[in-house]
């Protein structure tokens, strides 16, 4: 498959493997700085008119975009199932699709109005929220299009323009998400760019670029790093979220049975290839066995295939430089602790869902990310220490608490260090609800007006 696009042209240089078959899935270019140079000029130019339009106009432009998502969300699912590797069913492509349409939808409805600060008889001012310029987006391979939508839409819709740089794992959904958002939009206002990242780091070419005004990075906490580095010259607006080493604290008053799904779900969504999803989980000494038992229960019981295949629900690793990791660190955990359940690596990446219990807080699988199909699982006896625990970390992004008195879990989410917390479920994020890290897993947030706020400045006019 060879989608278009108006702004790069060097079709074939960038093949993209099939994660479960190793089949070629499509090619896509291998833009120069040339190319980039192109985007960020017709962004530029269509800026000029796009950011004059009202409150009104662009609200219309956002609806038609999230209209158009949704008439081809079949074509995108398929594409993003043969580039990804997950699943169309269940928590797969196709859900990422109806997720990417109904973020569409919200953005579109929001508005950041002018505020009036003072009217009185000593002066009147007005707070005005003004679009950035020409916006950055540069996004990871394990949710494509989705987080292309969460970086795009805010920035259509407080009048600034895109240029959007996919993973070069996951190019081709992208591209044909751009092409599709073209259809109604003018020319210039959103612009895809696509590289392997070998003789051109796009991602840093787009961070120092002079023409580019911010950046909004999902990835790596090493590469979110760089991308500070590289808009520090330019003194850009940044948004950036980055990995989490997300914890997830039993009580001993949870349910086994009851909690056993949602702890699965939580931690092994997409694979275990989210940044929210949970990565280390805290049970208490007293429910111990009864967890790890129902948890493996429910876990060993999911199909792993081919996602093309209608009955898998979790697919394969996205690409080997990750399988490699995950693997790396089974050892670590496998060493040290007791398999429950998987351990040993399938055909080519997949890698069946793992589940690792008898840890200790220093073992490798609980200190690194492992953004995988695996849960290490550690007992603890004190619930001052298991906080103290999951607190342990530079990272910050998202945490949960499990139990039966949601009073009480309300009140040790405020102890816990992170940027979203749930009680009894972990990783559900909504639209309207400001999503972001703290410590070294971001800075900024997305989604709600909050969100939406990171794409303007803000201007105070006296009168």
């Amino acid at each position: 498959m060879k989608p278009r696009t108006s702004h790069v042209h060097k079709w074939g240089d960038l093949s993209c493997p099939q994660p479960s078959s190793g089949e070629v899935a499509g090619y896509a270019p291998n833009a120069s700085l040339a190319d980039l140079d192109i985007a960020v000029a017709a962004a530029q130019a269509a800026f000029k008119t796009w950011s004059k339009l009202s409150s009104d106009e662009l609200q219309a432009y956002c609806e038609k975009v999230a209209t158009t998502i949704g008439e081809h969300a079949e074509e995108l699912a398929v594409l993003i199932t043969k580039e990804q590797g997950k699943p169309l069913n269940g928590l797969g492509s196709r859900w990422e699709l109806g997720g990417a349409q109904a973020w569409a939808g919200y953005s579109a409805s929001l508005s950041l109005p002018v505020k009036i600060l003072q009217d009185n008889n000593e002066g009147h001012v007005e707070l005005h929220r003004k679009p950035l310029g020409v916006v950055g987006s540069i996004t990871p391979w394990n949710f494509p299009v989705m987080i292309a939508i969460w970086h795009i839409m805010p920035a259509l819709r407080t009048g600034n323009t895109v240029v959007v740089k996919p993973s070069p794992l996951t190019p081709l959904s992208t591209i044909r998400l751009g092409e599709i958002m073209s259809e109604v939009l003018p020319s210039g206002v959103v612009n895809v760019v696509t590289g392997d990242d070998k003789a051109l780091n796009l991602g840093a070419a787009m961070s120092a670029h002079t023409g580019i005004r911010k950046i909004v990075f999902t990835g790596s906490c090493a590469t979110g790093q760089k991308v500070m580095q590289s808009a520090a010259e330019t003194m850009k607006r940044l948004t950036l979220e980055m990995g989490g080493n997300d914890a997830g604290i039993v009580l001993p008053d949870a349910d086994p049975k009851a909690i056993a799904e949602g702890l699965f779900w939580g931690a092994f969504i997409n694979n275990g290839q989210t940044c929210a999803a949970m990565k280390r989980l805290y049970v208490h000494d007293s429910i111990y066995d009864e967890v790890c038992e129902n948890l493996v229960a429910f876990a060993k019981n999911i199909p792993v295939g081919d996602g093309m295949n209608e009955d898998s629900v979790l697919g394969p690793i996205q690409n080997a430089m990750q399988f490699d990791k995950v693997r790396r660190l089974v050892d670590a955990g496998e060493s040290e602790g007791r398999v429950l359940l998987g351990g040993v690596p399938g055909e080519g990446l997949f890698f069946p869902p793992t589940i690792i219990a008898d840890l200790s807080q220093d073992n490798l699988l609980v200190t690194e990310e492992q953004f995988g199909p695996v849960l290490p699982v550690i007992r603890y006896t004190d619930v001052e220490k298991a906080i103290a625990a999951a607190n342990d970390s530079n990272n910050g992004l998202g945490g949960s608490i499990w139990t039966s008195d949601i009073e009480k879990g309300r009140e040790l989410a405020k102890r816990m260090e992170c940027g979203s917390v749930w009680i009894n479920k972990h990783g559900a994020i909504q639209p309207n609800a400001p999503f972001g890290g703290v410590k070294q897993s971001g800075l900024g947030v997305e989604f709600g007006e909050e969100g939406l706020a990171e794409y303007t400045d803000i201007q105070v006019i006296f009168s």
